[in-house]
C-alpha cells in the first residue's frame, strides 16, 4: 500500500472514492492524497455484508441533512489529530488484510454429527 500526498498537510476529506469503478485497489482521500496499491483482497473482510474499507468511505464524509440543513463534518470529529480520518482508513485497509491472511490460516471447520 502506498499513499501519496501526505506530506501535504491537507487531511481534511469531503468524500472519499475510487478512480473510476470496480478500480479497488486505489482510494483518492482528497485533492492531495492518494492510497494505491490496496490489494483486492482486502475487500474481503466484511462486517455486516459490507467490505469494512467501503464503510468507511461511505461513513467519514461531508453530509448535509435535506430537512434541518445540519452539517455533519467528519474533520470536526478530532480537531486535536487532523490526521484522524486517514490514520482510521489506514488501519482499517491493514487490519482488513491482516484479518483475511488469518482466516485463511485457520483449518477447515469439521461438522461431527
Amino acid at each position: 500500500m502506498t499513499v501519496d500526498g501526505e506530506d501535504s498537510g491537507n487531511f481534511k476529506v469531503k468524500k472519499m472514492k475510487h478512480p473510476k469503478k470496480g478500480q479497488l485497489d486505489t482510494i483518492v482521500f482528497n485533492e492531495s492524497i492518494t492510497i494505491s496499491n490496496i490489494p483486492e483482497q482486502a475487500y474481503e473482510y466484511v462486517v455486516n455484508g459490507r467490505p469494512a474499507i467501503e464503510w468507511i468511505i461511505d461513513q467519514y464524509q461531508i453530509k448535509t441533512d435535506k430537512k434541518s440543513g445540519i452539517i455533519d463534518d467528519p474533520n470536526e470529529f478530532a480537531p486535536e489529530n487532523p490526521r484522524y480520518i486517514l490514520d482510521l482508513l489506514l488501519s482499517v485497509i491493514t487490519v482488513s488484510m491482516q484479518t483475511v491472511e488469518l482466516v485463511a490460516q485457520l483449518p477447515e471447520m469439521e461438522v461431527v454429527e
